[in-house]
């Protein structure tokens, strides 16, 4: 599948993806890529966030491709969980949060648990960091291994943001590529 066949949704996680982060480099450089925007990025709630991600895929009118990052994994999961029927093809699924870790969870966060470990009902690929301090790279192996997802390690990339150093992040693009190739129209 080619990204120009497919609305692509890009899912940021709490406090939005500002403009350096490769999420908004990448959603405006995409002919047909457009972010989920939440109506409070700061108070995360689970049941509005997945409510407005639902509507988004429900208002596409091509396959849909979901890109999600950090918080926006784990929204991703909650959603999948309730979509019977989908227009969805595919994930790519970056630096998942952990809303159950054991250290102090950001406000809202905690809503976000339990991560759901139901297969997702579409292709999908988990990128993480090995030195993430939002979600450990075991547990992040949890997750690819619940949700069926093909797993990638990093390397050393902080939470794979703007603060890391991740603007365009042209290896994330490659990766993106070979899920693409995956999946059909």
């Amino acid at each position: 599948m080619r990204l120009s066949d497919a609305d692509i949704l890009f899912v940021p996680g709490k406090g939005n993806s500002g403009p350096g982060h490769w999420q908004r480099r990448w959603a405006e450089r995409f002919s047909t890529g457009s972010v989920v925007e939440q109506e409070n990025w700061s108070r995360p709630d689970r049941q509005q966030w997945v409510g407005v991600l639902q509507h988004e895929i429900m208002m596409a009118t091509r396959p849909v491709v979901l890109i999600g990052h950090s918080l926006g994994v784990t929204t991703i999961a909650h959603t999948a969980a309730l979509l019977a029927d989908t227009k969805v093809r595919g994930a790519f699924l970056v630096a998942p949060s952990d809303p159950e870790r054991d250290r102090g969870v950001a406000r809202g966060v905690k809503t976000f648990a339990p991560v759901p470990t139901d297969p997702l009902p579409f292709p999908s690929m988990l990128i993480a960091s090995s030195n993430d301090i939002y979600c450990s790279l075991e547990r992040a192996a949890e997750f690819a291994t619940a949700w069926g997802s093909d797993f990638h390690v990093a390397g050393e990339m902080g939470h794979i943001n703007a603060d890391s150093g991740h603007g365009p992040w042209p290896e994330g693009l490659m990766m993106l590529t070979r899920l693409m190739q995956r999946l059909h129209a």
